[in-house]
């Protein structure tokens, strides 16, 4: 039992930065779309304008503040900036599918930014397979339980 309360605990630590880089965008919002509306080569836009430049610089900011007061700001600068491009390249993604912005896209949406995170992180921390897949396991329903929250609290315009 103390195994699993251990991977439980060293797994929501190591992420946590990466959870808080992910979710403050989406209250901060911003204006500066970070492709500045340009298109790529299919005629659809880069990211959108759900991907903003305010936005990425205050969920790099506070995810790696949190991790700070951890003592550990080179690990939360690593998963926050893992966390951020790899909701970027979930957004680019989506856009090369033809996905509009809020579409659904189950899975993607809700692990491309742990993904992010802890390839990021694995340049200078060994995560274990144990943390890889619990992490794997649990961000989906934390994922869609913290986006229809943010829908009730009007902070989103669906609630996935």
């Amino acid at each position: 039992m103390v195994d699993l309360f251990n991977l439980v605990l060293s797994s929501f630590i190591l992420i946590s930065p990466a959870y808080v880089a992910n979710s403050i965008p989406v209250i901060l919002k911003g204006k500066k779309p970070i492709d500045r509306g340009k298109t790529f080569i299919d005629g659809r836009r880069v990211f959108g304008d759900g991907k903003t430049i305010e936005g990425f610089l205050s969920g790099l900011f506070c995810g790696t503040l949190l991790g700070a007061a951890f003592g550990y700001p080179l690990h939360s600068f690593l998963l926050s900036l893992g966390a951020l491009i790899g909701d970027l390249i979930g957004a680019f993604i989506k856009r090369r599918l033809g996905m509009p912005r809020g579409h659904p896209a189950p899975i993607l949406d809700q692990l491309d930014f742990v993904v992010g995170a802890l390839a990021f992180i694995s340049i200078i921390y060994p995560v274990t397979l144990e943390q890889f897949l619990f992490l794997v396991l649990v961000t989906p329903p934390i994922h869609l339980i913290a986006n229809f929250i943010a829908y009730l609290l009007k902070l989103k315009s669906h609630p996935w």
